[in-house]
């Protein structure tokens, strides 16, 4: 289990009738907490396998995120927020899973044999299975046109600061490798070795599509709901080609940037001696 606690803090906060203007500056006034708790398994190798696996339960609230989250509120003239919220990296539930399965070679070699080969000798193959609950965010209550820049719409709040949760991710990454030795003899008649390791590495294997950024009115990652207003198809209606225009927008509001890293795989090879 484990407790700590943030103080003194940067934020920015708002100086009112300051000579000979208002203005804003940053103090020392943030503060949070971190609460929780962790628990650890570890296989250490039983046969070709080995495992650890990890679950933690956290709880972080603070009065800010970062040194400018108060800023919006601050300038409509509002003071401080001062009332412990869930901060943007409270992921609630945290899962870590590794698991390595390897074969050794020579007399200790228990895989199978091919044509009098160890095929599989000084091989592995490892997965890092993680998942976890989302982060919160800060919904709100009216649609407002996001996809589209050097718009000036104004969000509402909805119920309170970062009280909605991303959904929960799952990822699966692997390394694939086998190790070659090379032997040869010097002028000197001296053995050397070197070892080549040749690997395969394979982010999110199954490249699951988690997301990581969603419309605050909608929740989504690829809608902001503009599309669909009501209130919107007036203004959709009046442009020059309205059709060309949802396609286009259709396309700028499924931001790929709402999702972690897609599929992506590394060969190479290392060489020691």
């Amino acid at each position: 289990a484990f407790y700590k606690e943030m103080r003194d803090m940067i934020q920015v906060v708002a100086v009112p009738y300051a000579y000979p203007v208002d203005y804003m500056t940053m103090q020392n006034i943030d503060f949070g907490t971190v609460k929780g708790f962790s628990a650890a398994y570890d296989l250490r190798r039983t046969g070709n396998v080995s495992m650890t696996a990890n679950y933690t339960l956290q709880f972080a609230d603070g009065t800010g995120s970062g040194s400018y989250s108060a800023f919006s509120l601050v300038n409509t003239g509002m003071p401080n927020l001062r009332t412990l919220l869930p901060l943007d990296y409270d992921q609630r539930h945290a899962i870590t899973t590794t698991i390595n399965y390897s074969f050794d070679g020579g007399k200790d070699y228990n895989g199978p044999v091919l044509f009098g080969k160890q095929i599989f000798a000084n091989a592995s193959a490892n997965f890092i299975v993680t998942t976890g609950s989302g982060t919160p965010f800060s919904k709100q209550s009216n649609i407002t046109q996001d996809a589209a820049s050097g718009i000036n719409d104004r969000s509402v709040l909805e119920g309170s600061i970062n009280g909605s949760r991303l959904p929960w991710s799952f990822r699966v990454s692997s390394r694939f490798s086998k190790r070659f030795a090379i032997k040869w003899d010097t002028k000197e008649g001296a053995k050397k070795q070197a070892n080549i390791n040749v690997y395969l590495q394979v982010q999110n294997l199954l490249n699951n599509q988690n997301v990581i950024s969603v419309y605050r009115a909608t929740g989504n990652p690829d809608d902001d709901g503009y599309l669909t207003n009501a209130a919107a198809q007036a203004e959709i209606n009046s442009k020059n080609d309205p059709q060309s225009f949802r396609d286009l927008y259709q396309m700028a509001v499924n931001n790929p940037n709402n999702y972690s890293m897609p599929r992506m795989a590394r060969l190479g090879i290392t060489l020691d001696f």
